[in-house]
């Protein structure tokens, strides 16, 4: 073919698939995009971001955030339980809490009536517990009733005595306040959340690495990321939601201060791991009480601390962050993320107790986006209301409840006669699919099966059969800083450019399938489904 027919041909090629017209009235120019380091990564970041917004199944959702690491993410662990020293300000630093007003909860009981129904409730109530309260005692076969020992059993025996409280109220009152009947109660759940908190202080040794590759901003804040493990010793769970304690309005009137943290959180002696992120509020996707009511919480470690008195300021670290990551795994359910902020306000009522001093909590939750930039420009701040730390009672003597105190009991029933009520106007689920929502709903078998499979085992975290690749020491001497061995053939993979914790989670040879089982003979590897 001669040059000028091949030209021909290009021109015809080009006309034919051309998509914009020739000639505009006005002339458009292609967007001059920043090259930048910086800007780029933002720019790659929106991209996965949306990806993950966009998807429809929220397993999927789920599972994208883990995609981009094969051996996880190196992250902050937090754990129910162990609270460090002067933490207060971190904690609600990294949930973006105000705590409104301490010692004294929202006026939201007052508003629906709760507080007049009470009287009449704990007269009917109040011998039963009195009488579980005695019977966990004579079970556990303490000697004096007091929970001031610091051993094992105590925790055992508060667990119990909440365990037991909460049958007996829920039992007395279904008949007259029928959500009590159709909520569900989970017994030591397990939740798990992550989430993203950005302007936090750079390590000293990123620092060093920024400044041998002439990269500017030495003291630019860094995204970290935190997992929050933790095991209530119950919680209570509905199809439909509270109503918000505070409404936007008021929110604005509120004055929002959250105090600011922005040392490395290792400071605080809180060491990182590295394993893969997860949500999970107590259940797996599908239940139909999504919603939280209320949350038990042993407080058996304020016994242990001794250095100096916080009993004030550890309840509350403790309280905002079960609270904020109940919120945060539950919102994560409804097809938000750290990354999509949640579009309607979450309320639940957290309970700290070792069966003997409670202490009462109300979180709303209004705002999870705190990652980069959002962690400074985000106008709205999460709300926490909490009470002291109260006794309910002084001791068992001659198998008497002695000191009981009728206030602490009449706090509680205000969280059991917090009635939900369906939220009018409201998209509760905004980022899902209509008719695909879960794996379950997946018509195409192979793929229902593959990704329920692959879904439980990321969630699982056991760990790899293979440890990733890493530097030694002597490899770090000999070959890094001072090069005295050039002879070696490279084959390490810091001598070939590669990370090996860089790796995605999908960068894997697939599963082999045996020639008997395979439905095309040529495909000896099975499908994948990666989100």
């Amino acid at each position: 073919m001669s040059v000028l027919r091949m030209r021909c041909h290009c021109v015809k090629f080009i006309r034919r698939f051309s998509v914009l017209p020739e000639y505009t009235e006005k002339p458009e120019y292609p967007p001059i995009l920043d090259l930048s380091r910086d800007a780029v990564k933002k720019r790659n970041d929106e991209v996965w971001h949306n990806k993950i917004k966009n998807l429809e199944i929220l397993e999927e959702k789920l599972m994208e955030v883990n995609m981009p690491r094969y051996y996880g993410w190196p992250c902050i662990g937090l754990y129910e339980g162990k609270v460090p020293y002067g933490s207060l300000q971190f904690a609600q630093y990294i949930t973006r809490t105000f705590i409104v007003t301490q010692q004294e909860l929202p006026m939201l009981y007052q508003a629906a009536g709760i507080v007049d129904l009470c009287a009449p409730i704990l007269d009917h109530v109040k011998n039963s517990i009195k009488e579980a309260i005695v019977l966990e005692h004579a079970v556990e076969r303490s000697p004096s009733g007091e929970l001031e020992d610091n051993g094992d059993d105590v925790n055992e025996l508060g667990d119990a005595i909440v365990h037991q409280i909460n049958r007996v109220i829920i039992s007395s009152l279904s008949a007259d306040f029928p959500h009590l009947q159709t909520c569900q109660v989970d017994h030591f759940p397990r939740i798990e959340s992550f989430w993203i908190v950005g302007g936090i202080d750079p390590p000293k040794r990123l620092e060093k690495i920024r400044k041998t590759s002439n990269n500017g901003d030495l003291g630019k804040p860094v995204d970290v990321k935190f997992q929050y493990l933790g095991r209530p010793i119950a919680q209570l769970r509905h199809e439909l939601p509270l109503q918000p304690a505070a409404i936007e309005s008021e929110i604005q009137k509120i004055e929002s201060n959250v105090p600011e943290f922005h040392y490395d959180p290792r400071v605080l002696g809180i060491d990182k791991l590295q394993r893969h992120v997860t949500n999970i509020p107590g259940f797996w996707p599908g239940d139909k009480s999504e919603f939280p009511l209320m949350s038990f919480h042993s407080s058996k470690y304020l016994a242990n601390r001794s250095s100096f008195d916080d009993s004030e300021a550890a309840p509350y670290v403790h309280a905002v962050l079960a609270s904020f990551a109940w919120l945060q795994a539950l919102a994560c359910y409804k097809g938000f993320s750290t990354f999509q902020d949640v579009t309607y306000p979450l309320l639940t009522q957290t309970v700290l107790t070792d069966g003997q001093y409670w202490s009462f909590y109300v979180y709303q939750l209004n705002t999870m986006l705190l990652h980069s930039s959002h962690a400074t420009e985000n106008q709205k701040c999460n709300l926490c209301w909490g009470t002291k730390k109260l006794k309910l009672f002084d001791k068992i003597e001659n198998g008497k409840v002695v000191g009981f105190n009728e206030e602490v009991l009449k706090i509680l029933l205000y969280f059991y006669l917090n009635v939900p009520h369906v939220r009018s106007g409201v998209e509760l689920k905004p980022y899902l699919g209509v008719n695909n929502r879960y794996i379950a709903d997946i018509p195409e078998k192979d793929k229902r099966v593959w990704l329920e499979k692959h879904f439980k085992h990321m969630y699982s975290n056991r760990p790899r059969k293979l440890l990733a690749d890493e530097l030694y020491h002597w490899e770090k001497i000999y070959k890094v800083d001072h090069k005295t061995r050039p002879q070696e053939p490279r084959r390490r993979p810091f001598e070939l450019g590669q990370v090996p914790l860089e790796r995605r989670y999908d960068d894997h040879t697939p599963a082999y399938v045996r020639k008997s089982e395979r439905t095309v003979k040529w495909k000896k590897f099975e499908k994948t489904y990666y989100p």
